[in-house]
């Protein structure tokens, strides 16, 4: 088959990749996406969930940087209401670490930075007399209550995808970049069908390298070039346990090696404790939680609050690699977040650009650095237009999600609260287009368990490139949390018998029903 042209071939899959895609295609470009496993399969679903602006990174000088993300934070709040939303952070005084003052002038050019004006502002609290600090040991009497935004990482990067897909962009999942090069003004790129072996060609104006912790390997062995930029692979770890506490907020906790880890509420009934920082050496795909990690993320909980966080209350744990471009900093949690844009090709050649760093707060801005470095070898190429438009699903106001629950729940009266309130998180206004007509819980399909269905699990099927029960369980939700071993297993049995054309199968022995 003679290759197919695009404008840009975007080699990568994370929350870059198909931030990239999403604004490219929207600018009129044609695009191309392939990603060697899941959407969001590596670093861009191992994050701590949050779109801050990142106050420990004013410590290093990185206003640029926190300007930028506490300027997104708004705006990205906006564009995607169901995914993302305000989240309150309490930020204890510790006597033997970062004087108050020092605090004080951090949370104050936090509130003023970046042109806050949905979140509240930062408040002193007495954590011996609010209900919030009732958690926490004795030891502490003073805190600060600051602003931030909570975010389901990996839906981020699907909802990008799809409206990529939406705008003409074709994405390709389980598709491994072969290999890449130039032939006159256009380059070659070979990619390989992960469950075949087959291979695709397409033609591209351009190619962006953004394929996170993999960017260098793609650069050296699958491109065969030299680049000056390096990666600096940090791994980051968490911990799930069963919730800590009662209330809404989150817990910022400092620790005597000045790192800083966050509690924060998840799914309802657990609460999530992490990141750790920690260099990395080897396989990103390959990369799982250290028992000194484990241990690291307990003792500095347990330090805080009265109720220890044991190992055995661990319910679930997961490790991402952060691609950070090395800037030389001696310990891996002082290695910059900020990203840098490396463009090769001169004249006529057309050009690669790859991507170092970066972090998920800032994705759209690193989009639209690309694209204006794009920008010669498409002089017909549209302005920028993401920050001002919602992502699938997000086309209704921030303050109006209990008001979609109730819509949902009136057009379906089967759904119970907590129901319908789970399928506007994960879906918005998207959510009664998935239901259809339902109009009993029976319509749906098979219950997989955990209010999962046949009828959601045939969306993010053909809707948003679900192929395995992971995809669906661990990125485009969470609900992997709450489903027994057999129930995972009866999903997949159905999704790869409904991938592969064939009737629903019957129940392994012993599985659930």
């Amino acid at each position: 088959m003679q290759p197919q042209d695009f404008d840009i071939a975007i080699i990568g899959g994370g929350v870059n990749g198909c931030g990239i895609a999403r604004d490219a295609a929207g600018r009129g470009l044609s695009v191309y996406l392939c990603e060697q496993a899941d959407l969001a399969g590596a670093t861009s679903s191992a994050s701590t969930k949050l779109i801050h602006g990142g106050l420990r990174y004013l410590e290093y000088y990185e206003f640029r940087l926190v300007r930028e993300a506490l300027i997104e934070r708004e705006t990205l709040l906006r564009a995607a209401p169901h995914i993302i939303w305000p989240l309150r952070f309490i930020l204890p005084h510790h006597n033997g670490l970062r004087p108050g003052w020092l605090i004080r002038l951090g949370l104050f050019l936090y509130d003023h930075l970046g042109g806050r004006e949905i979140l509240p502002g930062t408040r002193q609290i007495d954590l011996t007399t609010d209900p919030l600090g009732a958690p926490l040991k004795d030891d502490f009497s003073k805190g600060f209550e600051y602003s931030d935004c909570w975010v389901e990482d990996s839906r981020l990067v699907v909802l990008n995808a799809m409206d990529a897909r939406d705008r003409g962009a074709v994405v390709h999942t389980r598709s491994r970049l072969r290999s890449a090069e130039r032939q006159g003004d256009r380059w070659l790129v070979t990619v390989e069908d992960a469950d075949t072996g087959a291979a695709r060609h397409v033609r591209a104006k351009a190619v962006v390298n953004a394929a996170g912790p993999w960017v260098a390997e793609v650069l050296t062995s699958r491109l065969r070039m030299n680049s000056p930029a390096r990666v600096r692979m940090v791994k980051g770890s968490h911990i799930i346990v069963p919730r800590l506490y009662d209330h809404d907020r989150a817990f910022i906790f400092q620790n005597p090696d000045r790192r800083i880890i966050f509690a924060v509420p998840y799914e309802t009934d657990f609460t999530l404790v992490g990141t750790t920082d920690e260099d990395f050496q080897g396989d990103p795909a390959d990369v799982h939680i250290a028992t000194g990690e484990v241990e690291y993320l307990c003792r500095a909980a347990s330090a805080y609050f009265k109720t220890p966080v044991r190992q055995e209350d661990i319910v679930h744990t997961f490790s991402g690699v952060r691609p950070l471009y090395d800037d030389g900093a001696s310990e891996a949690r002082a290695a910059t977040r900020d990203y840098v844009i490396e463009v090769d090709g001169q004249g006529d050649q057309p050009p690669l650009v790859s991507v170092f760093g970066g972090k998920i707060t800032t994705y759209r801005k690193l989009a639209e650095a690309v694209l204006e470095k794009l920008a010669p070898a498409f002089p017909a190429m549209g302005r920028p237009w993401t920050a001002a438009a919602p992502l699938p699903g997000g086309n209704f106001a921030v303050t109006a999600v209990d008001a979609l629950v109730d819509q949902l729940r009136a057009a379906h009266p089967f759904l119970d609260e907590a129901w319908a309130r789970r399928l506007v998180r994960a879906y918005g206004t998207l959510a009664g287009r998935m239901l259809k007509d339902a109009r009993t819980a029976a319509d749906l399909g098979e219950d997989f368990g955990a209010t999962l269905t046949a009828r959601e699990v045939a969306w993010l099927m053909d809707e948003e490139w679900g192929v395995a029960a992971d995809d669906v369980l661990w990125r485009r939700s969470k609900l992997g949390l709450r489903l027994t071993p057999a129930q995972r297993d009866r999903l997949e049995d159905w999704m790869q018998a409904r991938r592969h054309g064939q009737d629903a199968p019957a129940l392994r022995q012993g599985g659930a029903a």
